[in-house]
């Protein structure tokens, strides 16, 4: 942690400083939360494996429509996955600080460091919108285990998430010609 900066009384006074420092500073309570994530993306690992170890034996007598049911599932918990890391990354990056390690990586992800807050809530509520049609396709797999009720109201959450997407694109959207239009005029 860093100390608390010494001020000098005519441009800053002492409380002022340290509220401003324990304000500063309180960024990194949301470091154990990214830990959690790092334990969360840990299940959705053990989960994908667990997946694959239970049905692979049964592969070769399973229906057309079960191992396309299996293969949505694997892909259901790696956009799951992708989207844990990305919140991961980028949310440490622009609360906390620079991931140092990941800027000496050759391999380093070229989105790392340039996602901002707007871009990692496009990618957010696209990947919901992703694992939320990947699920409704499921839902549809096996439409004979569901009431009519039950689907449209799938249905209708999936539609509500594309609606949210479309909505924040939008937004952002006419933040950016907001900005063009403000920096035209100066």
């Amino acid at each position: 942690m860093a100390k608390v900066p010494e001020t000098d009384r005519r441009k800053t006074p002492f409380l002022e400083a340290a509220i401003e420092w324990l304000i500063y500073t309180s960024r990194w309570l949301l470091a154990p939360i990214y830990l959690g994530l790092i334990a969360a993306l840990a299940i959705l690992i053990v989960t994908f494996f667990r997946e694959l170890y239970t049905q692979v034996p049964q592969v070769l007598t399973m229906e057309e429509t079960d191992i396309i049911l299996l293969v949505l599932t694997l892909v259901d918990l790696s956009l799951a996955g992708n989207l844990v890391l990305i919140i991961l990354f980028s949310g440490y990056e622009n609360f906390v600080s620079k991931i140092d390690a990941a800027h000496r990586d050759h391999d380093r992800p070229e989105w790392m460091g340039t996602l901002d807050f707007s871009g990692l809530k496009i990618k957010l509520i696209a990947s919901i919108v992703a694992i939320s049609g990947i699920h409704l396709l499921k839902i549809f797999m096996n439409i004979h285990q569901y009431e009519e009720r039950d689907l449209l109201w799938y249905t209708i959450i999936h539609l509500t998430f594309i609606t949210s997407g479309v909505a924040f694109a939008l937004m952002d959207w006419i933040v950016e010609l907001s900005h063009k239009v403000n920096a035209k005029s100066e």
